[in-house]
């Protein structure tokens, strides 16, 4: 019979052994940020790091990407995520300085989890003694940003969908999953704290063109349409749409302004808006974004404008899943001592695509301490190597070692899976969230 313990305390060793080359690893993909969908360096990193441990890839997944199978496809087969993009924050000190890439968000310690796992499961041959399937995924575009370069990719047939997950699930590449997990880093939470039990929101993108007619600022004003005002006052309308938000529904509207005129002495006869309307549930996304649109058009009608809105497929709403919290909440606790996880069961405002994953298959996104500053800001940094690179690679090689030599777990699993969306399902609602809507009061 196997013993869980025996196999833990062996991938754990493998971890350390390789903890110098782990956290060299993770420093490199700091060092060279890369956006969405852009992600060649990076890729190749993590490709290197799955041949030497004699593991055959595939590659690429979603334009980037790749993945390596250790063990029976047929089997029951938990997938290891990390994540292969920066951000954007041009202030942040390590921030590239052509394109203002960083990982800010933590990803590099993303795929030291990713990397760190492989070699403890399968570095050392674990996942034989597991009677199942590890793939370990490196996947493309989680930050929903670069929307220009996306949209190029989506016109010319590249894409679908701007978010790296939801390309993995729209090419198929994970029907045959039971069971996902990654990890991400936490907040301004230096200590060594796991946080795994959690919900997020989901959301809408928006791209908001204003149309207006051009004219001498100066000489003749009065002869424009004034794109700019048209787009404040929608601004403003959308503001004033705040209070009538339930607070149950955790809605989020916070739309930045891209392009609002040419020359001060012109008036605007183009105004630019990008946005995103997030909430707890699909239909309170549906909701908020109907106030939202109707909002936006009013700032055209006011001024009499030209508006075209544009709704994307944003991210679906994550949920995690009970069985895999309470086996990563048990390791954690083993590791970390009993205080390491925080309470469970709240629900943040943010969003990240493995929602979509968890839409389809169990997963869980645990959020892990060792770093200080807010994630995306300029003082974003880790300040733990251990907790931020290494223990997280133990705690998913610990869960994935829990889950594939409990029967009863993986039962569980299969029980919730029962309830997920059918990949044909889950493509039709997020689907769904597209539309092109324009309205034109010039003239009226």
């Amino acid at each position: 019979m196997v013993d869980a313990a025996d196999l833990k305390a062996t991938a754990w060793e493998a971890i350390d052994a390789a903890a110098d080359h782990i956290m060299a690893f993770a420093r490199d993909v700091e060092a060279h940020p890369e956006l969405g969908f852009k992600e060649t360096r990076t890729t190749e990193r993590v490709i290197a790091e799955f041949e030497a441990l004699d593991l055959a890839v595939e590659t690429p997944l979603a334009v980037t990407g790749a993945r390596a199978t250790d063990g029976d496809p047929d089997a029951f087969t938990v997938a290891v995520l990390g994540e292969l993009d920066a951000l954007i924050n041009p202030d942040h000190p390590k921030a590239d300085a052509t394109t203002g890439a960083v990982h800010a968000c933590g990803h590099h310690a993303q795929l030291a989890q990713l990397v760190g796992a492989a070699i403890g499961l399968s570095g050392n041959g674990i996942t034989d003694h597991l009677g199942g399937t590890v793939e370990y995924v490196a996947v493309p575009a989680e930050e929903y940003l670069d929307l220009s370069f996306r949209r190029e990719l989506h016109e010319a047939g590249d894409i679908e969908f701007f978010g790296g997950k939801q390309e993995l699930i729209r090419r198929g590449h994970t029907d045959h999953w039971d069971a996902a997990l990654m990890m991400h880093a936490g907040s301004d939470t230096p200590d060594r704290v796991v946080t795994s039990d959690f919900s997020t929101n989901g959301f809408v993108g928006k791209f908001v063109t204003y149309h207006g007619e051009e004219a001498h600022a100066g000489a003749a004003p009065e002869e424009g349409v004034n794109a700019l005002n048209a787009a404040m006052l929608g601004l403003s309308a959308v503001h004033a749409n705040r209070e009538t938000f339930a607070d149950e529904d955790h809605v989020r509207v916070h739309p930045i302004m891209t392009a609002g005129g040419e020359g001060v002495n012109v008036v605007p006869a183009t105004a630019r808006l990008e946005s995103y309307v997030r909430a707890r549930d699909v239909e309170a996304i549906t909701r908020a974004n109907a106030a939202t649109n109707r909002a936006l058009t009013a700032g055209a009608m006011g001024v009499g404008a030209t508006v075209t809105i544009e709704d994307h497929p944003g991210y679906m709403p994550l949920r995690s899943d009970p069985t895999m919290v309470s086996a990563y909440d048990a390791n954690a606790r083993e590791l970390l001592g009993p205080d390491a996880v925080q309470a469970g069961g709240s629900h943040l405002s943010g969003s990240t695509d493995m929602g979509d994953i968890t839409q389809v298959v169990a997963g869980i996104h645990p959020w892990t301490g060792g770093y200080r500053g807010a994630i995306h800001a300029r003082d974003f940094e880790v300040v733990d190597a251990e907790m931020a690179l290494l223990v997280p690679a133990k705690l998913t090689a610990a869960t994935v070692i829990d889950i594939l030599t409990d029967p009863d777990a993986q039962e569980a699993i299969a029980g919730a899976n029962e309830q997920k969306l059918a990949r044909s399902s889950y493509l039709e609602q997020v689907r769904g969230m597209r539309s092109v809507q324009e309205r034109s009061f010039i003239h009226d």
